[in-house]
């Protein structure tokens, strides 16, 4: 099984709970729904969990209901660890180079807080 986490900032602030709490209840369902199919099955379909090409080793979490569309970005760390960094709301068909942007950036400091200290 693996575990998912959400990036905190350093004045330990959770922008991707943020994020959550702003969704509308059925889209916090359906996400909270996926978010437990990441964690628990064995063998993840893409059409939930993606690794995104050209990226410094990004993954993509994919929520749709209905015509709307939510992405998470993160990464892996120690093992079965997923650091969640960001989410939007995805209105194009690639993933805006902004929210990879902030993803890289969260993933580096979250690295480097935690190989010093």
């Amino acid at each position: 099984m693996r575990t998912i986490k959400f990036y905190t900032t350093d004045e330990n602030k959770s922008p991707v709970q943020d994020f959550l709490d702003a969704l509308d209840a059925r889209m916090a369902q359906k996400t909270l729904w996926t978010f437990k199919l990441v964690k628990e099955l064995p063998m993840i379909p893409e059409q939930y969990f993606k690794k995104l090409d050209g990226t410094d080793d990004l993954w993509e979490i994919r929520v749709d209901l209905g015509n709307n569309a939510v992405r998470f970005l993160g990464f892996w760390d120690a093992g079965n660890l997923i650091i969640v960094t960001n989410g939007f709301v995805k209105k194009t068909q690639k993933t805006p180079r902004t929210e990879i942007a902030i993803a890289t950036e969260r993933k580096h400091n979250h690295l480097s807080r935690k190989n010093n200290g």
